[in-house]
């Protein structure tokens, strides 16, 4: 590989100009290999924030991470693979009834996922508040769970699956450079590349909790990422939904998985299955299958997969969720309806009570979180209880409430509530 110098690479970008593939295959090795170092790096990715990228040079970034590390291959496995990635969000436990709901259908799951940081809740986290549980399975184990056993597994990456983008994702976090199209584009599709599925659906959130708050700037990234999917062979489509308002009735960890077994007992709060049962649906579309995904829910089929995915990773599907020891209510100033419930002041809140960390490594509370007992257009009277606060230590509360000051208005009207799923995004051509 040719030897360039760095500050040639970030001159280039800076001063707007396109960098040659060439240019990023080095620069990103010697970045992994520590040739070039933060200060450049953290340089570069400015350069990016500010004067972007164009869809050649996304691709090239892109393919420089995925050759930072190994690949997975699952072309061993009897049937197609599909995952689901989701960009972040309030409430959003989606992954844990859609994993096994999409197993019912002869197709192989494979849930590599993160934790948690900042008000945007980790599945692993939430996961981790189910007795015995562990995120930790090998290769091998995520090959037998997704072949003979289950056909679900949600656990974390390994080290070895685009370290690139570890390195420059800690980097871009502390530099104000978290959100830029091209670095998030190619941060999550080299991982989902990486990973070796066959199959792809992004679940890209708009709103206050989501990192993209207008529609515009969310179908942008939902394209730039479904071009890399195509682009790499991996079929891949993007639904657009609403993260103005969290997702469902809980935010937080052990909250959130109670609310999945509501799912997947053939219940749960209305917005959660309707973007599970539409997820499902378009994973299946992607890798070829037909099936009923709504019976699924219904008839208990879901619901055995989940308990033999829990159990096949070291949990105890029996065993009862940790309980908050300390709980505050928020409760209704005013008679009238709900019309605002802010999912970034709730997420935030969540976090502060201990259900998310402020850097990677920290603890987090397994029973910390925040149930909503109204959603906006429900109408409500003084007095009545919206918010109950769940932590294990009461000092955090207040912060807590802090958080939510603003985040709730109730109004005479009943308001115009928008709907769950906003937009599809499909490769060009279709």
């Amino acid at each position: 590989m040719e030897n360039y110098d760095a500050v040639d690479v970030i001159r280039a970008k800076r001063d707007g100009e396109e960098l040659s593939s060439e240019m990023i295959s080095w620069v990103v090795d010697a970045y992994t290999r520590g040739i070039v170092a933060d200060e450049q790096m953290s340089a570069l990715a400015m350069a990016i924030f500010l004067n972007g990228m164009i869809p050649r040079e996304i691709a090239d970034w892109t393919a420089a991470m995925i050759a930072s590390g190994e690949r997975m291959d699952f072309s061993s496995l009897p049937k197609p693979t599909v995952d689901k990635h989701s960009t972040g969000g309030v409430g959003d436990m989606i992954t844990l009834p859609l994993a096994p709901l999409v197993a019912c259908f002869d197709l192989a799951v494979p849930q590599l996922s993160g934790r948690g940081l900042g008000h945007t809740g980790g599945t692993l986290d939430k996961l981790e508040s189910i007795p015995g549980w562990q995120a930790e399975v090998s290769n091998r184990q995520i090959l037998e769970i997704l072949g003979e056993g289950p056909g679900a597994v949600i656990c974390a990456a390994g080290k070895g699956l685009a370290p690139a983008d570890k390195k420059l994702y800690a980097l871009r976090d502390v530099t104000a450079t978290v959100d830029c199209i091209p670095l998030i584009a190619s941060s999550i599709m080299s991982k989902k590349i990486a990973e070796g599925t066959g199959a792809l659906v992004l679940d890209v959130k708009v709103g206050s909790g989501a990192f993209m708050k207008d529609l515009d700037r969310a179908k942008e990234l939902a394209k730039t990422m479904v071009d890399l999917g195509t682009a790499a062979g991996v079929r891949t489509s993007a639904l657009l939904t609403n993260m103005e308002t969290p997702l469902g009735n809980a935010a937080g960890n052990a909250c959130e998985v109670d609310e999945a077994l509501e799912v997947l007992s053939g219940g749960g709060p209305q917005d959660v299955v309707e973007l599970t049962v539409a997820l499902a649906q378009e994973m299946l579309r992607q890798a070829g299958r037909d099936g009923d995904v709504e019976a699924a829910l219904a008839n208990g089929r879901a619901m055995d997969r989940w308990r033999q995915m829990i159990e096949a990773q070291g949990g105890d599907p029996d065993a009862p969720l940790p309980q908050p020891k300390e709980t505050e209510l928020v409760t209704a100033t005013a008679d009238g309806y709900l019309s605002e419930l802010d999912a970034l002041a709730v997420g935030i809140a969540a976090w502060r009570l201990g259900a998310g960390r402020a850097r990677q490594g920290e603890k987090v509370q397994a029973a910390a979180g925040v149930l909503m007992h109204a959603k906006p257009g429900d109408a409500v009277k003084a007095g009545q209880p919206l918010l109950t606060l769940c932590t294990d230590t009461a000092e955090r509360i207040p912060r807590a409430l802090d958080a939510l000051a603003g985040a709730v208005t109730v109004s005479d009207h009943k308001p115009d509530v928008a709907p769950v799923i906003l937009g599809r995004v499909l490769p060009e051509g279709e």
